[in-house]
């Protein structure tokens, strides 16, 4: 096991690991943008996922990159760059492997409950996926990171509890149910990609390890170790066993 880092090179590690979160995370955003601009010169239908139809499953891996409108990317854009880069800071490990299923399962999940012939796009799904996968790694974690990650994602977009149930013409509440349960699902399988914080022992815990070592080591709490090997400090002269005098003790009064 590595020693603890020191408090400088620490501070160095998550300046690295936030600023590789945020380029990753603007670099998925900016091929978003960079297909929505694609999508104004040729028609995109087939790329959309079609439920229930075996050529609409091409649409679990093109769907996410595609998006009907201005005002539908731009809030795709929001939602994933923040919570794609909360994800990345706290479980960078646990997020690159959850990616794929967020995917996959957003555009699972509107295949298998959308209605036929309707035609579903966009990357909400992983929106969702990313908003449940940090809430639920706060909750199975329970560090002070994962608890403050939680906290954070859930006071953003807390509301995603909701629109993974019909509720507006026109969202695809399928591959939002899908990507959430995706999310909760890699939020099991990889909880513990990410080694756990070093955090400082209390003193009752610091006992408690010190009574267990004891007890390994065969003596009870509280109870010094006697020595093995007691050195010889002191030797009567010529080596003869000899007794002492007794000293009188003078009675008062005699």
């Amino acid at each position: 096991m590595s020693p603890p880092l020191t408090a400088a090179a620490q501070k160095q590690v998550d300046r690295r690991r936030m600023r590789r979160a945020v380029i990753a995370s603007g670099l998925g955003i900016a091929l978003l943008w960079l297909c929505f601009g694609l999508q104004q010169t040729f028609d995109w239908t087939f790329l959309t996922v079609t439920p229930q139809s075996p050529e609409g499953l091409l649409g679990l891996l093109t769907a996410p990159l595609l998006h009907g409108s201005f005002k539908h990317i731009l809030a795709n854009s929001g939602a994933l760059f923040l919570l794609g880069t909360l994800s990345g800071i706290v479980y960078p490990k646990a997020t690159l492997r959850a990616l794929p299923l967020l995917w996959l399962g957003s555009g699972l999940g509107a295949w298998l409950l959308g209605e036929p012939d309707s035609h579903h796009l966009g990357a909400s799904g992983i929106g969702h996926g990313l908003m449940f996968l940090v809430f639920v790694l706060g909750l199975l974690r329970r560090d002070r990171a994962s608890i403050a990650a939680g906290m954070i994602a859930f006071f953003l977009y807390g509301s995603m509890l909701l629109t993974i149930f019909p509720r507006e013409v026109g969202v695809s509440w399928e591959s939002h149910l899908g990507g959430a349960l995706a999310g909760i699902l890699a939020a099991f399988l990889f909880r513990r990609s990410d080694p756990l914080p070093a955090r400082k022992k209390y003193s009752w815990e610091i006992e408690e390890e010190l009574e267990r070592q004891q007890a390994q080591a065969g003596f009870d709490t509280f109870e010094t170790r006697a020595p093995d090997d007691v050195p010889v400090i002191w030797h009567r002269d010529g080596g003869t066993e000899t007794t002492g005098n007794v000293l009188p003790f003078k009675r008062t009064g005699d």
